[in-house]
């Protein structure tokens, strides 16, 4: 009859069933593979580190956290990243505030030099700072005639961090504030504001939430940052020990359930950034 809808029109056709058949076992199959794939690179060595640490018991376990070497190497990672955080965030946010919101010559400098510590291994960064502030580095005989000692001590692990964490803050904001564009801070230049009252009214509010997840990921690897702080730190106990270091001088002495209960403070950490980091992303979709 005129008019009529044939039949196979309100039917899938045996070729699409068989498709969405196929793209479901397809995605099932790779949902699979991710999982297995997390528990065993993730789950499985967050659980040897639990179960390594407390293997003898909860007295070991809290013996090892009160050892004077591992409060010492806690409160000089801590200082570290006290130090340095707030530097990189500094940093972080006048680098992407000139990059973003105007021109000028060697702009693309300073994108590959934020870029750097990216491409160049943390070892090399640490033996850098060697070559230029330690005994026989560049200012090595000045540095002595004046008593000031950078390579194995504080100073030279705060540089080899800094020198490791300061794009992560930049690199978040830099294409938070591309995509934001110029049209409000231009509308607040129109109404008469000038410089610092842009960026605090206008310009900061739009990327408090990328520049917290930026700190929180600096945190992160300041805390964590083992190479380059190797190479400047000397390994002195109770002195220029951060976790990582600590964690890696029990393990070779074959002290295993101590190196992992202080390795287990690290992984406390990082599940607390872990926490804020998903918190912020979820505020910054938002």
């Amino acid at each position: 009859m005129a008019g009529s809808v044939p039949l196979a029109a309100h039917k899938p056709t045996a070729p699409g069933r068989q498709s969405r058949k196929r793209s479901g076992a397809v995605k099932w199959v790779l949902i699979t593979l991710a999982a297995l794939v997390l528990i065993w690179l993730i789950v499985l060595p967050l659980a040897v580190v639990i179960t390594e640490a407390l293997k003898k018991g909860w007295g070991v376990y809290v013996e090892a956290i009160r050892n004077p070497d591992a409060l010492s190497a806690l409160r000089l990672t801590l200082l570290v990243a006290v130090i340095t955080v707030p530097l990189n965030t500094i940093f972080g946010v006048a680098a992407a505030w000139a990059i973003t919101k105007f021109n000028f010559r060697g702009k693309q400098v300073l994108v590959t030099l934020i870029d750097l510590p990216f491409a160049v291994s943390p070892v090399i960064g640490g033996l850098i700072y060697v070559l230029v502030y330690g005994v026989h580095g560049w200012f090595g005989p000045w540095l002595q005639e004046h008593d000031i000692t950078i390579i194995f001590a504080l100073p030279g692990i705060i540089l080899a961090t800094l020198f490791v964490t300061f794009p992560f803050v930049a690199r978040e904001l830099i294409p938070l504030m591309e995509d934001q564009g110029q049209q409000e801070e231009e509308a607040a230049v129109t109404l008469g504001a000038r410089g610092f009252r842009i960026f605090w009214k206008v310009t900061l509010p739009n990327i408090k939430w990328g520049l917290l997840y930026g700190i929180i990921l600096c945190n992160a690897r300041a805390m964590g940052e083992f190479g380059a702080v190797s190479v400047v730190s000397g390994h002195i106990r109770g002195e220029t020990n951060t976790l990582p270091l600590h964690v890696e001088i029990l393990y070779n002495e074959y002290q295993f359930s101590a190196s992992f209960a202080v390795a287990s403070l690290l992984l406390m950490l990082a599940l607390v950034t872990l926490l804020l980091k998903s918190w912020f992303t979820r505020k910054s979709s938002h």
